[in-house]
């Protein structure tokens, strides 16, 4: 083992590397290379790619636990959720193809998945079974990480090809005016359809939460 080498730092590098080349650059060698080590020092903290991947995404949603945790006691549950979002979007935009690592890895710290007890917690108190609850939370979650890989996907593309303007340009308003106008939904401003859409979840979530309660 390279003496002082150790997990976080690994981690860490693997996260550089991955804003610099993106998830397919993230191998071993290139991870030992930033480190200034031979692949053989990385082995001794992962195994493989697939080990190295699933560390980061630990690594990222320790973030987002933390950032969840610290919010203000006795916010609503519906609040909680979006800001859940918001915090873990922001954590995956922060890296290059961070949705993408995240997406399919397996979190290798169970402190992590035992944050969501307070949430859920949270929720079976306003009238949530926590089958509903966790429901909730699993559309939340795979929204966000289904909009973010798309997000990303297109801000890489580095061209026009994903605007609203081009989308437009390609359809003939007179006999597709439906489809023209909902351009706006679908192109318009990230920030803006994201936090629509979490609204559009949370409100479906309260049906839940209705039919839930005595």
């Amino acid at each position: 083992m390279s003496r002082g080498l150790s997990k976080t730092a690994v981690v860490r590098a693997a996260l550089d590397v991955l804003d610099v080349a993106g998830i397919d650059g993230v191998t071993v060698r290139a991870v030992a290379a930033q480190l200034g080590v031979q692949a053989p020092a990385i082995y001794w903290h992962v195994r493989s790619k697939r080990d190295l991947l699933d560390e980061m995404a630990t690594q990222i949603w320790r973030q987002v636990s933390a950032e969840v945790a610290a919010l203000p006691a006795g916010l609503p549950w519906d609040r909680v959720m979006a800001e859940f979002a918001a915090i873990t979007r922001r954590a995956l935009l922060a890296h290059r193809d961070g949705a993408k690592v995240f997406s399919g890895t397996y979190l290798t710290d169970a402190s992590v998945l035992e944050a969501q007890e307070s949430r859920f917690a949270r929720m079976v108190e306003e009238g949530f079974t926590v089958a509903d609850a966790t429901r909730a939370y699993s559309l939340l979650y795979s929204f966000t990480i289904g909009f973010c890989i798309e997000e990303q996907a297109a801000a890489q593309a580095g061209d026009d090809r994903f605007s609203e303007a081009t989308r437009a340009a390609r359809l003939d308003a007179r006999t597709h005016p439906l489809v023209v106008q909902g351009g706006p939904q679908i192109f318009g401003d990230p920030d803006a359809r994201f936090t629509d859409l979490v609204t559009l979840i949370t409100q479906t979530a309260a049906r839940l939460r209705h039919h839930a309660s005595p």
